[in-house]
This record gives structure tokens, C-alpha cells and sequence, in this order.
């Protein structure tokens, strides 16, 4: 499993090429638990390009 430094690291990258593309960022998550999120709303300026998360855990959400 990767490092918080490192998944931060990782997700400045990411916010940087999205916002340097004007592209926005939506993510769909099942066992990381809103990680991917997490890291990304703890980036300042991150609402410029990040739109929106969906954290589906259970098996029954996920079936619906």
C-alpha cells in the first residue's frame, strides 16, 4: 500500500494535469473507501478541478 506522502504526491500530479488540460475529475470507489477522494479534497484549490466522488461499499449498492 502506498505511502500518504506518496498518494498525495501523486494526486498534486494529477490536479496539476487536469487543471492544466481544463479537464474535471470524477471518481467511483469501492474498497479504498473515499481514499482517492480524501486526497484530493485535502489539496487546496482541488474544487477547480475535482467534480464530484462516489464511494459504493456494500455488495447490495453495488448491485442497485
Amino acid at each position: 500500500m502506498p505511502t500518504d506522502s506518496v498518494v498525495h504526491q501523486l494526486a498534486v500530479r494529477v490536479g496539476n494535469k487536469l487543471r492544466e488540460m481544463r479537464l474535471l475529475l470524477a471518481t467511483a470507489e469501492s474498497c479504498t473507501g473515499g481514499m482517492i477522494a480524501t486526497a484530493v479534497t485535502d489539496i487546496s484549490g482541488s474544487s477547480g478541478w475535482f467534480e464530484r466522488g462516489f464511494v459504493t461499499y456494500s455488495n447490495q449498492a453495488k448491485t442497485e
